[in-house]
């Protein structure tokens, strides 16, 4: 085995920066002493036993080991809302805050949470949408959130990051994505309203968890799936006119707390990058470079300095689960040697690591790339 069992002192490097400040000057695109490092959505259950037995570890050692790697750590405030809109069932179904109801669904690897019911498939009009009972900031309990941040964050040693603003994805996920998709051309009014509602609780909620961190909250993260595998999922100018202004509400909410904006999507984004950056993302995750035309030299090149970049350090479609350990090396090599440079780099899979991954090549990537992180 290679050499990430053993445990690496990320705070006695060199210049002697803490995760925290190791975070944020990467962020700011300088050069720091490593490069940040990033779980990003972590590695899903049946991959984890499979580390674990490959690593001679037991489950509780591994999560222990795992949970020292990454440089920012996140926290949520606590709900305190209607008991209905947060609840599981006994089929192992659950019920969101928005009202969407996902069940769990195995596939030959893995169990994963999928929609089975979007509570505004059926309505039609703006009225029948002002009737519907929307998520509020108030449902949540912010006053507990300083004491978690200071414990996440281990009194300021780690970065710590308050999540979720999908705006567009919270939309269709009420409202079902084909609906969604024939709104954006054929019912603008509609999709407008709706959007707008789900903009307000996010701002709303920011506003409340940043106020409550009294400047303790250094990331936010927001994300919205807008690319598919082979291109945007709505045109550019559309993309531009409907979804991208309430982004930048939210950005704005988030800047003025003086805390950063990450930003996921999925697939090919391409040509939406500058607008992200016009939208005021300081971060952008995820970077699939399996998806059409996304090029992580041009990225670079092009968008490094006016955003960060946090993922990009292993392909998880085309490479992590099906290529050999040696060929996961040097993928890792490649993109990492591509955005470390300057800074402005986290080190991130693309993606959450699946099921079927061969456990020796998690620890390829992992192993590679600290290998590597020294600048």
């Amino acid at each position: 085995m290679g050499k990430i069992h053993v445990k690496r002192n990320r705070t006695g490097v060199k210049s002697g920066l803490t995760p925290r400040e190791r975070v944020l000057a990467a962020l700011s695109r300088k050069e720091t002493d490593v490069a940040p490092f990033s779980l990003g959505f972590g590695i899903n259950g049946p991959a984890r036993a499979a580390f674990a037995s490959y690593m001679k570890m037991e489950t509780a050692e591994l999560d222990d080991f795992l949970s020292e790697l990454p440089d920012i750590r996140s926290v949520s405030p606590d709900y305190a809302g209607p008991p209905d809109r947060r609840r599981g069932g006994a089929d192992g179904a659950f019920t969101d805050i928005w009202g969407v109801v996902r069940a769990p669904v195995k596939n030959a690897s893995d169990t994963y949470m999928e929609i089975v019911s979007h509570p505004l498939a059926d309505i039609e009009t703006v009225s029948e949408l002002e009737k519907y009972i929307f998520p509020e900031a108030g449902w949540f309990d912010f006053s507990t959130l300083p004491e978690k941040i200071k414990a996440a964050g281990e009194n300021g040693k780690y970065a710590v990051m308050l999540g979720n603003g999908n705006i567009f994805e919270s939309s269709w996920y009420m409202r079902g994505l084909e609906k969604t998709l024939e709104d954006l051309l054929a019912d603008k009014e509609f999709v407008f309203k709706l959007m707008e509602k789900v903009t307000d609780f996010y701002t709303g909620y920011f506003r409340s968890a940043l106020e409550a961190a009294n400047g303790a909250l250094d990331l936010a993260f927001t994300a919205d799936d807008i690319g598919s595998q082979n291109g945007l999922l709505v045109s550019l100018p559309l993309w531009e006119e409907m979804i991208k202004p309430f982004h930048a509400k939210l950005n704005k909410t988030i800047h003025g707390f003086g805390a950063k904006t990450v930003y996921h999507s999925d697939g090919a984004v391409m040509e939406a990058v500058g607008g992200l950056i016009e939208m005021g993302v300081d971060v952008l995750e995820a970077l699939q470079f399996d998806a059409a035309g996304m090029d992580a030299e041009i990225l670079k090149k092009k968008h490094g300095d006016k955003i960060a970049f946090w993922g990009g350090g292993v392909e998880t479609q085309g490479v992590l689960g099906v290529k050999t350990p040696a060929e996961v090396r040097e993928n890792v090599r490649g993109l990492v040697n591509i955005f470390k440079p300057g800074g402005g780099f986290v080190f991130n899979q693309i993606h959450n690591i699946l099921g079927d991954v061969p456990p020796e090549n998690v620890e390829a990537a992992f192993d590679e790339a600290y290998a590597l992180s020294g600048y």
